[in-house]
């Protein structure tokens, strides 16, 4: 398993929230049903499990 420093995970975390809220902010000019929409609701879900884990492993 590789080790990361802290600060690295925490680079990761902010660079991964910014990323997420403007993929929430984009979702919303989406239509429903469309494979573009359907992609960034995946997305946004898999960077929410990507910052729980990492908050987890800063032990926040």
């Amino acid at each position: 398993m590789t080790v990361h420093s802290e600060h690295d995970l925490r680079e990761a975390l902010r660079a991964i929230e910014s990323t997420l809220a403007k993929c929430e902010k984009a979702l919303t000019s989406l239509k429903p049903g469309t494979a573009q929409h359907t992609l960034l609701t995946r997305r946004i879900a898999a960077f929410a499990i990507a910052i729980e884990l990492l908050k987890e492993r800063l032990g926040e």
